[in-house]
């Protein structure tokens, strides 16, 4: 299901991209979006996960890119918070015996699959200074 997990990592690379040689705070970057610096570190963890981001502690610590946001794009950004995109299901199994409820469940899967190779297509094709450069 779509989270708003793709634009708050989205923000927060976004932000660090803007001071690539500076540690930026968890509590800095929360500020930037109005949420607490809990979630923030959420995703900070899953970037440095995925070695996009480094970390230091202590009073002058705090995150950066590791690698520049001209070698990011955003379909890698989007890749590493879902898999795909899926809009959902019936909560309900289909009646297989019905023309449409033996095959809707087939036919989303394909129309989801249309829909995460166009956005995986478009995104590929916008790197995360391009992005950044619109601040």
């Amino acid at each position: 299901m779509i989270s708003g997990k793709f634009a708050i990592t989205l923000h927060i690379l976004t932000l660090l991209s803007k001071f690539p040689d500076e540690y930026l705070s968890s509590e800095f970057i929360a500020r930037s979006m109005n949420v607490h610096p809990v979630l923030v570190r959420k995703e900070i963890a899953n970037l440095k996960k995925n070695k996009v981001v480094e970390s230091k502690e202590g009073k002058n610590g705090g995150t950066k890119l590791l690698k520049p946001a001209s070698n990011i794009n955003l379909d890698d950004i989007f890749k590493m918070t879902f898999e795909t995109v899926s809009l959902g299901y019936s909560k309900n199994d289909p009646n297989p015996k019905c023309p449409v409820g033996k095959e809707i469940n087939e036919k989303l899967d394909e129309l989801y699959s249309d829909i995460n190779q166009k956005i995986s297509k478009q995104l590929s094709g916008i790197s995360l200074t391009a992005f950044s450069d619109q601040f």
